[in-house]
């Protein structure tokens, strides 16, 4: 008679999936919290100058922004010179003092006081462009004007 006797041969039970909806809705509300829609799709070069003294937008929804560069590599068909990006098209420098009307009057009246304008220039970009752009911002008298860097040194910007 052997010590040993050899168990029978039971299955597994089947794994229960009960607990499924209940994670894939946890994953999805996740998801819905942590995303943020883009605003706008960049289509200029857009590699920005070092700054050191920086400071940064407490309020978001409180400002208008205003790219420039060259187009970036899908749009070499639209030339090499530096443009003028407002929300997801190519724009021309009379065009940027319409598109901020419109900007200040699709935000509710009492933030518009409080409106900043931030420009995201590229750093190959001339400051002729950049004048340009706040000589049509003053028209608008849209005189809080922030410039977006990035954090570093500011002799970063010569290399």
């Amino acid at each position: 008679m052997s010590i040993f006797k050899k168990k029978p041969k039971t299955e597994l039970p089947a794994i229960s999936t009960a607990s499924l909806p209940d994670i894939v809705f946890m994953l999805l509300f996740f998801f819905m919290v942590a995303t943020v829609m883009r605003n706008d799709t960049l289509i200029v070069k857009n590699e920005l100058p070092y700054a050191d003294q920086i400071e940064k937008l407490e309020r978001k929804n409180m400002v208008i922004h205003i790219y420039a560069g060259k187009p970036s590599s899908r749009y070499k068909n639209v030339g090499t010179e530096a443009k003028i990006q407002l929300n997801d098209k190519f724009a021309s420098i009379h065009e940027v003092r319409s598109f901020v009307l419109e900007e200040i009057k699709s935000k509710p009246e009492e933030l518009r006081p409080f409106l900043t304008t931030a420009i995201k220039v590229d750093k190959d970009t001339k400051m002729g462009l950049v004048g340009d752009v706040k000589k049509e911002l003053r028209a608008v008298h849209m005189l809080k004007i922030n410039y977006i860097t990035k954090r570093g040194q500011a002799s970063n910007n010569l290399q």
